[in-house]
Parts: C-alpha cells; sequence; structure tokens
C-alpha cells in the first residue's frame, strides 16, 4: 500500500510541476522572442528530459559492477521507443479526449517544417546510432566518429531551432506567469526561477515513481536490461508528457508534439553518444528490436506528416501498437 500511495504522490507532484513548466517555457520563449518549435523541442524537451539523462550517466559510470552496463543500454534505448510509441498514444488519447475544445478537432496541425525536421533527425540519426552497435570490436574508430556525428548533429539541430523565427500565430495570450501575476509582463528572473522550481519538482516526482516502480517490479523479479528499457522510460519519461496533454487541451499543437519529437531528438543523439563512448555499444538482438520498433512508429508519423501536412489521432493511437509489440516480445521470451 506504501508503493501506491507514493505512486499518486508522486503523480500528484509531477502534474503540478507540468503545469508549472509549461508556463514558464511559453514565457520564456516569448521573451526571448523564440519559437513556438524552439520552445517545445529544446527548452521543453531537453528540461524534461533531464531526470531519465542521468539514470544512464550514473549507471554506466558507477554500476559498472552490478549490471550498469545493461541498465545503461537499456535506458538509453529505452527513451526512444517509449517516447516514439507510448507518448505519441497518450499524446493520441488527449486529442481524442479535448477534440470539441481544439479548432483542429481530430487533427494535429503544428508548425510543419519543425515536426517534419525533428521526426526526420531522429529517423536518421538514432539509425545511425543502431549502426554504430552492430559494428564489431575491430571497428571501433567507426563507432567513435558516428558518436562525434551524433553530438554535432545536435548542436546543429539546436542552431537550427534557435535561430528560427517566431511565427506571428504564436503571439495568443499566455496565462499569467504563476511566480509574477502581479506583473502582465514577467521579469526574466521570476519566470526563470519558476522553471528552476518546476523542473525540481519534476526531477523529485519521477525520482519518486522509479523507486516505487522499481520496488514493485523487484519483488517479481525482473531482468535488469528488462526493467530498465521498460520501468525506467515510463516512470522517468512519460509522467513528464503531461505537459504535451496539457498543450493538446490549450490547441498548441506545436508546443505539444515538440515537447516529444524534442526529446526523441535528444534521446537519439547525445545519449547514445554517451553509450558509445562509455561502452563497446554491442547491441544485442532485443536491443536491436526494441530500436527497430521506434523507428518504424517514427517513419509512419513522418509519412503522414509529408502527405497530408498534419498527423491524426488515430495515427498517434496507432503508435501505441508498437509498444504493444515490445511488449509481447519480452512476455513471450524474444527480449529479456
Amino acid at each position: 500500500m506504501s508503493e501506491i500511495a507514493f505512486l499518486l504522490l508522486s503523480l500528484g507532484i509531477i502534474l503540478v510541476a507540468a503545469e508549472l513548466f509549461v508556463n514558464g517555457v511559453e514565457w520564456l520563449g516569448k521573451i526571448f522572442n523564440l519559437s513556438e518549435g524552439a520552445v517545445g523541442s529544446v527548452l521543453a524537451a531537453v528540461g524534461t528530459a533531464l531526470p531519465e539523462t542521468i539514470i544512464p550517466i550514473i549507471a554506466l559510470l558507477f554500476n559498472r559492477e552490478t549490471g550498469g552496463h545493461e541498465i545503461g543500454i537499456g535506458a538509453i534505448l529505452g527513451a526512444p521507443l517509449m517516447l516514439s510509441t507510448l507518448a505519441m498514444f497518450v499524446t493520441g488519447m488527449a486529442v481524442v479526449i479535448f477534440r470539441r475544445r481544439r479548432k483542429s478537432g481530430m487533427k494535429v496541425v503544428g508548425d510543419y517544417s519543425t515536426m517534419s525536421r525533428d521526426l526526420g533527425f531522429f529517423i536518421i540519426i538514432f539509425s545511425a546510432a543502431v549502426l554504430a552497435g552492430m559494428l564489431p570490436p575491430s571497428l571501433r574508430i567507426y563507432q567513435l566518429i558516428i558518436g562525434m556525428i551524433l553530438v554535432f548533429a545536435y548542436i546543429w539541430y539546436v542552431h537550427q531551432m534557435l535561430t528560427q523565427e517566431r511565427d506571428i500565430s504564436d503571439e495568443e495570450e499566455i496565462p499569467a506567469c504563476y511566480f509574477a501575476r502581479k506583473y502582465d509582463y514577467p521579469p526574466l528572473y521570476r519566470v526563470l526561477f519558476q522553471v528552476v522550481i518546476a523542473l525540481a519538482l519534476i526531477i523529485v516526482g519521477a525520482q519518486l515513481f522509479v523507486d516505487s516502480i522499481t520496488e514493485v517490479a523487484s519483488i517479481y523479479g525482473i531482468h535488469a536490461f528488462v526493467l530498465s528499457i521498460i520501468i525506467t522510460p515510463i516512470a522517468t519519461e512519460l509522467p513528464e508528457k503531461f505537459n504535451s496533454v496539457i498543450w493538446v487541451s490549450r490547441g498548441k499543437d506545436t508546443l505539444a508534439l515538440g515537447n516529444i519529437t524534442g526529446a526523441m531528438v535528444f534521446q537519439s543523439s547525445l545519449i547514445p553518444a554517451l553509450g558509445i563512448f562509455l561502452t563497446d555499444w554491442q547491441l544485442t538482438s532485443s536491443a536491436m528490436l526494441s530500436a527497430g520498433l521506434a523507428i518504424a512508429a517514427s517513419l509512419l508519423l513522418f509519412i503522414e506528416l509529408r502527405s497530408k501536412k498534419h498527423i491524426s489521432a488515430t495515427m498517434l493511437l496507432i503508435s501505441g501498437l508498437f509498444y504493444l509489440l515490445f511488449l509481447a516480445a519480452v512476455f513471450n521470451g524474444i527480449i529479456n
């Protein structure tokens, strides 16, 4: 019962923190004249990706003798899988639930260039990271080269997003800054303080969530790789994607989807590069299966986006089927 209580408490903390964070980053975007694409795909995505980024770093650096290698790689590969499948499914559900209050109804209509750039970048870069994992130890130098390419690719991506002009349509009214309600235009230091507090609460809530789920999972003796590739991403990534649910309810689709696709870009470039540099990066068939499902789910979304200029709620819901395929592989012993 105590684990359930802590689980509910952690979710409550994350929900409150997500509202504070969403409000804060929107004001940061307005203060610095950033596009919605930059706010969603860079500020929001990287900010909420911090808790789960810490997990593989700690596992790979300080727990090498206690399954840290498996936990680290599992966490690295699990995040893109969860984001491209389960997080998209949750977003699709939000679109369905809030369809009556949304101008675009069941369609996710955001900044086309931002959404297509994010998905295209993810498919190419994550494929390169997986390719590096297929190279034998004798070609280690090429793995390191790919790792450096992943790092520079993300630097290029951030530069592209931050130099993107703010669209006129971005200038709709933003709810008052919670930490500066008496100001019509809040001071930068108050907005930054709100964002920092929100991030701290997200990290605390995610950690409580991780501890609660890990405790339950350990009782059933789940393998370290399976635990890390399933439990860790869900516990650390999915709760923070409540940001996207909030933005979907307000019809801010660029921010909503960018919060997920931006995290996908971050988790497919810098974090796999970290894995390449700190391990021999020899991916098992199980690891490549999970990566392949993530790429396949993203490719379907990318194809629809390119052909229709929007993504439908139906396609977002279909993304969840890829996660079900992954779970089926786990429960049938294909992944162990």
